[in-house]
């Protein structure tokens, strides 16, 4: 094994770091902080942090085909124009439940944006339950309901042959795998290929590498662990200096760089002067595995 090395690359303390993207064009970094509300890029080059605020907590952003970005604001898909700073509405989603936001999405390979809900939190994963839906935004800007009843929508990928989706619903300690056809967009033959363990706490965001495993994030569990989604084995697991680890993808020139984003929503003093680079991004190297560059949205 090569050695890991984890740096802190971005120390801005953000309230829940998510969705970290690599954007290719940009050699930069994309990600969200929920809660503060603002969509953030990071350049390794000037290590220099841009940031977009918005008028709502911003769970997760995507490339766009078209340029630009894709974000989920609120319970909006929505558009992000950089330059311009711009922020465009979509389409709305679960217009009947007020107390909802969206939480993670990602792009599949034939660029339909994924992307689920939940409650908003009275803190911390505690919420109203079952309150959130899984929805896909197609390239026609038309909107799909995938299926309800869903506590904390979370990590989502595809397998390496696009014939399955992987997908994280936080409070069921659980990794799950659908039967997907990539033709239509179709889930369907829902089953667990892994439960987490007590010390691993809740699964987060997720990403897959080029040799088909999966990496989960594991939030209040301060790592990330490696996944074998055919056997269900846990494979390694790379432990962080700060314990609310929330999500994870590849980047960097050839993919193999992966960053971690973390939060500090729910810590408390003492908590923080205990982890000082609670909220920050972090950069593993030496990991020996490379990542999958994201799909950009089509519409």
């Amino acid at each position: 094994m090569s050695s890991i090395k984890i740096e802190c690359v971005a120390k801005e303390g953000y309230r829940i770091g998510e969705s970290p993207v690599w954007d290719e064009k940009e050699s930069a970094l994309l990600y969200v902080d929920i809660t503060g509300r603002k969509v953030c890029r990071w350049s390794p080059v000037t290590n220099q942090v841009q940031a977009i605020a918005v008028d709502a907590p911003v769970s997760s952003v995507a490339l766009r085909k078209s340029g630009g970005y894709v974000i989920t604001l609120g319970t909006r898909f929505a558009g992000l124009k950089w330059k311009e700073q711009l922020v465009t509405t979509i389409i709305h989603v679960d217009k009947d439940k007020p107390n909802n936001r969206f939480n993670d999405g990602k792009v599949d390979p034939a660029g339909r944006y994924f992307a689920g809900t939940m409650a908003e939190e009275i803190r911390p994963a505690v919420l109203e339950r079952r309150q959130g839906s899984l929805y896909t935004l197609f390239s026609d800007l038309s909107v799909v309901k995938q299926f309800d009843q869903v506590d904390i929508s979370n990590g989502l990928d595809w397998s390496l042959d696009h014939k399955t989706f992987f997908y994280i619903d936080s409070l069921s300690y659980s990794v799950d795998a659908f039967d997907y056809d990539l033709q239509t967009g179709k889930i369907g033959n829902r089953r667990s290929i892994y439960k987490l363990e007590k010390e691993e706490s809740i699964p987060d965001g997720m990403c897959i590498d080029t040799e088909g495993k999966l990496w989960v994030a594991c939030y209040d569990g301060g790592r990330v662990i490696r996944l074998d989604p055919e056997t269900g084995k846990r494979l390694q697991t790379v432990k962080l200096p700060v314990d609310k680890t929330t999500s994870c993808c590849f980047g960097g020139k050839d993919y193999s760089e992966m960053y971690v984003t973390s939060a500090t929503d729910g810590m408390d003093k003492e908590g923080l002067s205990r982890q000082p680079q609670a909220g920050g991004i972090f950069k593993i190297t030496g990991l020996g595995v490379k990542g999958v560059a994201p799909y950009p949205f089509a519409g």
